[in-house]
């Protein structure tokens, strides 16, 4: 019976800890177009395919088109965001070549809350 306990405390311990590595800030700064980042400030094409490890994360294949409004900055700065259509996301800048820039100077601001949000369904989950 103890062992019993003793693994299912394990699974719980791992569970919560694989929960943090999802949660966590990626970056206090970022780099973007305008100071709410609302702005695209470039259109990039996809160099391979690519599948995030949570939800924050956007998803893309070898030749999708993604535009890019913000870049993580200082601690961070291989992370992008963009969209695809309607999906939304963080990937890897050295997974896409950069096709068209919009906006040459960037401007530096602190990440909020909603950067690291995930959307389930209907409902929003901050992370």
């Amino acid at each position: 019976m103890l062992r019993i306990l003793d693994q299912r405390i394990l699974l719980l311990v791992i569970s919560f800890l694989t929960r943090l590595q999802s949660t966590k800030v990626l970056s206090e700064w970022k780099k973007c177009g305008d100071q709410e980042c609302e702005t695209a400030m470039s259109r990039v094409q996809a160099t391979t395919d690519y599948s995030g490890p949570d939800c924050r994360y956007l998803n893309f294949k070898t030749g999708e088109e993604i535009m890019v409004y913000s870049k993580l900055s200082r601690k961070n700065e291989n992370l992008w965001t963009g969209s695809k259509g309607k999906d939304f996301g963080y990937f890897p800048r050295d997974a896409v070549k950069v096709e068209e820039v919009f906006i040459a100077k960037e401007v530096e601001v602190l990440t909020k809350e909603t950067d690291f949000l995930c959307l389930h369904g209907d409902k929003y989950t901050f992370e």
